[in-house]
Order: structure tokens, then C-alpha cells, then sequence
């Protein structure tokens, strides 16, 4: 049984209040607010992006009760958000939940990809996309590219480099034939066969975006 994701009048509330953080306006789909709301709701980023455009230009008359009801009492709207998340089913999502199977999509792309490990597949998406801009001889802790990156994610460069050495064996030009033993090596294959014959540009932009969710945390 999957969950309920249907948009309800409700969430505009959750959305308005994230549109008048500051600086106010449309945030970015990988916003770090944005994907937390996504997570919450268990709605597509996708989705919320375009909803808050709806926001932001007030396409319907329910929207525009909305606005003109919060949008200068910044208060009450966070007294409506409080009461909306005290009711049943936010904050308590593995109690109201329990014993429900769910299915899951975009939301395992942001969680880890194993018990004990940091790394989770937005994080290895813009790894591949490093990968693709760098050389073999280059994907190492000490390229200024791999140390960015790493500061972007808050992970070592190390770790950055040894995704990008598993990587190489997932490339089938470089066709390395030794085997491998890591825990990182079926969640990277798995991002490979999702993005790595996929034109570079548009992973490029893909990963682009998802940087948003951790440049905004800072």
C-alpha cells in the first residue's frame, strides 16, 4: 500500500511559510526546506517546485485567500503550520505508519544506501557527474575538483576519490577486470545504470540542482 500523496489545501501553508524565508521568494526544487517538505508529505521535489510557482504567482482564487489571509501575519501563518503538524500523521510519520508497507521512490535517493554508510545516491549522482570532468589520473583526494565536491557534501576528499576509483570499474571503456569487495559498489552501479549513458550535459544539470539541497544547509 503506497501513501496517500494527493496535494490538500492544507500544505499551502507548509509551502507559504518556506516561500517567505528569508530571502522571500520561489526557493530552488532541491532547496535543503524544499526536500525536507518532500520527504514529509512524501511528494515529489518536482512537484512542490510546482506548486510554489503557483504560490508565487497566485494562479487560483484559493491561493489568493491564502496569501492575502498569511501572507503579512507571519505569526498566525505560524500557528496555522503548528496546528497542521500537530495533527495526526506529522511528526509521527513511523507510528501513524506502523505496520502499513510503503513504497518509496524519490525519497531513498536521499537517504543512505546502507546501515553505516554516509553516502546516499544524490550524493554518488554528483560523484558520476564529477567522474565524467575528470581523468582517471586526476580522480584523487588531493584534485581541487574532489576537495570541493567533498566540502559541498561535508565528507572527506577521500571519500569522494575512493567513490570515483569504484566508478572506474563500473566503466565499461576502461573494462578493469579485478574484483572488488565495498559496500559502495552496487548503490554505485545501480547510479550508473540510471545516469551513466544519459548525455553528460543533462546529469551535469541534474546534479547542477541537487547541489541547491546542500549549499542551502549551510
Amino acid at each position: 500500500m503506497a501513501r496517500n500523496s494527493k496535494w490538500q489545501d492544507d500544505y499551502w501553508l507548509l509551502l507559504m511559510q518556506i516561500y517567505l524565508q528569508k530571502p522571500v521568494g520561489v526557493k530552488p526544487m532541491y532547496h535543503r526546506k524544499m526536500v525536507d517538505l518532500s520527504l514529509e508529505l512524501h511528494i515529489p521535489p518536482a512537484v512542490l517546485a510546482n506548486k510554489m510557482c503557483q504560490l508565487a504567482n497566485l494562479e487560483t482564487p484559493r491561493i489568493e485567500h491564502i496569501w492575502e489571509t498569511y501572507s503579512n501575519n507571519p505569526r498566525k501563518l505560524s500557528r496555522a503550520v503548528s496546528l497542521l503538524r500537530g495533527m495526526k500523521g506529522f511528526n509521527n510519520a513511523d507510528e501513524f505508519y506502523e505496520g502499513v508497507e510503503m513504497n518509496e521512490s524519490f525519497e531513498k535517493d536521499f537517504k543512505p544506501v546502507a546501515e553505516g554508510e554516509q553516502m546516499t545516491p544524490v550524493m554518488l549522482t554528483m560523484i558520476l557527474d564529477l567522474y565524467f570532468r575528470l581523468t582517471p589520473v586526476t580522480m584523487v583526494a588531493d584534485t581541487p575538483e574532489v576537495q570541493e565536491l567533498a566540502r559541498l557534501m561535508r565528507v572527506k576528499p577521500q571519500d569522494v576519490a575512493d567513490v570515483l576509483e569504484i566508478y572506474m570499474h563500473c566503466d565499461p571503456y576502461l573494462n578493469r577486470k579485478e574484483m572488488i569487495f565495498d559496500a559502495l559498489l552496487l548503490p554505485c552501479q545501480q547510479i550508473w545504470r540510471r545516469f551513466g549513458n544519459a548525455d553528460p550535459a543533462e546529469l551535469a544539470a541534474h546534479a547542477g540542482q541537487l547541489a541547491e539541497y546542500f549549499k542551502s544547509d549551510k
